[in-house]
């Protein structure tokens, strides 16, 4: 069994800042990339940002380039997305995923999902 864990979210002001984070837990032997997702009302689910767990090589969706950074953390099984100057189009429900190695092998887990909303 693996568990990823998300944290963080919430209400902010347009141009504010809030910091998620992600724990994976459980059956995880390693980790090949962790990523945030994003996921507005009547819209599909949206890459955000990804990170590589050994050379640490970032992507980011054009929309949050210069204003969202990804990073890991010191055990490479958390990941936290800075988001700063947000807007109201950030608004969605965000979720973590993991690209990992576990029983019976390599798979792809999803975190349950964190609300931000972006409002005055």
């Amino acid at each position: 069994q693996v568990q990823l864990v998300e944290s963080g979210g919430g209400l902010v002001q347009p141009g504010g800042s809030l910091r998620l984070s992600c724990a994976a837990s459980g059956r995880v032997f390693g980790i090949y990339a962790m990523g945030w997702f994003r996921q507005a009302p009547g819209k599909e689910r949206e890459l955000v940002a990804t990170i590589t767990s050994v050379v640490g090589s970032t992507n980011y969706a054009d929309s949050v380039k210069g204003r969202f950074t990804i990073s890991r953390g010191n055990t490479r099984n958390t990941v936290y997305l800075e988001m700063n100057s947000l807007k109201h189009e950030d608004t969605a429900v965000y979720y973590c995923k993991a690209d990992l190695s576990s029983i019976p092998g390599r798979l792809v887990s999803w975190g349950q999902g964190t609300q931000v909303t972006v409002s005055a």
